[in-house]
């Protein structure tokens, strides 16, 4: 039986997650040997290793190639036709989701790996994190989508807590740590229950044994997609698992908070996806209605918490992008909980979405880097007169903070707004589609003070912000992408209505 079970390896395949935690290895081995003053070395194989990575998607770009697969013998025996790894084009895009803004944060790091935190180990774990975050898209088996989710999450928890001798970090990265191990034990609980009731782990044989889950298992198979659920629930910060994310990304450095915001989060949203549409469809009755009533609470929860920051006096950039950041979750949440109803075409509104949020919401954490550096405090009235002081790079903050409001001239901010409306609608989920539609205009208010802010006159002489090349170049090809993408918008909408499975 052993033998029947030998999988087959494309090396071609697997190629850009494996080269990204190959490079982090090569990281961590030269940290050793090379001296102090050249550790800017390590920065930059960092950013050519992930850029590398990228490039290796290009020969993918057909969406039709797996690995790890059962071999014809052991289908032969009662085994169905299942990948443990699968290229196919929802895989390439969150790859490439994921992999651009590793690179992105990696630019937006390498100053502060030369100032303020240690480089061997900043490099590594950033690297690893990746590797796990690229490996999750192509998971088919919910044991090789738990070990990419902890593989992308333990550098994380790391991440956070790397500013040694700082309080609000270590405590960030504390409270980051058992929130997310306690979701993690959930999880791992609900997979051994699915894995009891169906006596498979591949995501294709799980959707199949689902729906003929004999009566006295019937109990055990619901509870187990439900506890699933929780451990890609807490990735997303859905309510009510979102409490550590404000506390983390104000502690955290703060190219890690923008990672977290970017890349965390499409970790979680990629996990929901597989593990809702792909392995438990016969389950929506139980997790539709259920993402439907957490998408209403995270979007309402997030946009009155940044309310809240807004009302206080010495309110916090990184804070109100953290509680921006929840309530971008509900919007993400919609299409999914859409597709419990409608089918999975509606996945597609989700992950235009995210190529949206990803682009505008590094590019606002890119400026805000630029800010800290004369600011560290980094509150909104540091903001104030930003573009006497520094005119394009007010004007990309206030691109991009518009583009998250859903304002023109943020064209593919609203299209992705409206995209995932539609589904909603189209799903018969009319009142969440005016939730929605309630919450964004709540969300108008604070995203509109501060875009108002960079234009005021400032209260003291404008002092410039000197940028670093490669913070600077963060900033542009985050502008540039939003720019292209309001221009033209069908490369990210044509997800809405393509296949991607």
């Amino acid at each position: 039986m052993t033998s029947s079970l030998v999988q087959s390896v494309d090396w071609l395949t697997i190629a850009p997650p494996t080269l990204t935690a190959v490079v982090a290895l090569a990281v961590l081995v030269a940290d050793l040997f090379v001296p102090q003053e050249r550790k800017q070395i390590l920065g930059w194989t960092a950013v050519g290793g992930l850029a590398a990575a990228l490039a290796l998607l290009l020969p993918l770009r057909a969406g039709d190639r797996s690995t790890f697969c059962l071999t014809a013998k052991a289908q032969a025996e009662g085994h169905a036709d299942a990948c443990s790894y699968t290229a196919d084009h929802f895989t390439l895009v969150i790859q490439a989701l994921v992999l651009a803004g590793a690179l992105l944060t990696a630019l937006l790091s390498l100053s502060e790996t030369r100032e303020r935190l240690p480089a061997g180990e900043y490099w590594f774990l950033l690297l690893s994190s990746a590797a796990g975050a690229a490996l999750l898209p192509a998971s088919r088996d919910l044991a090789t989508l738990v070990v990419a989710l902890e593989v992308a999450s333990l550098p994380a928890f790391a991440l956070v807590g790397l500013k040694r001798g700082d309080r609000m970090s270590g405590e960030a990265a504390l409270k980051f740590f058992l929130s997310s191990v306690t979701a993690t034990a959930v999880t791992l609980l609900g997979v051994s229950f699915v894995y009891a009731a169906t006596g498979t782990l591949h995501l294709t044989e799980i959707a199949q044994r689902l729906d003929d889950v004999p009566g006295q298992l019937q109990t055990l198979a619901e509870a187990g997609v439900a506890l699933t659920l929780v451990g890609f629930a807490f990735k997303t910060a859905a309510v009510p698992f979102h409490f550590w994310v404000p506390d983390t990304y104000v502690g955290a450095p703060l190219p890690v908070a923008a990672y977290l915001s970017v890349v965390g989060k499409a970790v979680g949203f990629t996990g929901l996806i597989l593990v809702t549409v792909v392995a438990f469809p016969s389950y929506a009755d139980v997790w539709g209605p259920a993402l439907a009533v957490l998408a209403a609470l995270t979007m309402t929860a997030g946009n009155v918490a940044a309310l809240r920051q807004v009302s206080t006096r010495a309110w916090s950039a990184v804070r109100l992008l953290a509680w921006s950041s929840v309530a971008q979750a509900g919007y993400l949440l919609v299409p999914i909980a859409a597709a419990a109803y409608s089918g999975d075409d509606q996945i597609g509104a989700t992950v235009a979405y995210a190529v949206m949020y990803a682009v505008v919401n590094l590019g606002a954490f890119a400026v805000v880097a630029l800010v800290a550096r004369t600011h560290p405090e980094n509150r909104i009235a540091d903001y104030r007169g930003l573009y006497a002081a520094s005119p394009a790079a007010a004007l990309a903050l206030g691109f991009f903070l518009l583009n998250l409001a859903g304002l023109p001239p943020g064209i593919i901010g609203l299209f992705a707004k409206v995209t995932v409306f539609s589904a909603a609608v189209d799903a018969g989920l009319g009142w969440l589609a005016v939730i929605m539609g309630v919450n964004v205009v709540i969300a108008l208010y604070y995203y509109l003070r501060w875009t108002a802010l960079l234009f005021r006159a400032p209260e003291g002489a404008p002092v410039p912000h000197k940028a670093p090349a490669p913070v600077t170049l963060a900033i542009v090809l985050t502008a540039v992408a939003g720019v292209v993408l309001s221009g033209y918008p069908q490369f990210a909408l044509r997800f809405a209505t393509d296949s991607l499975f």
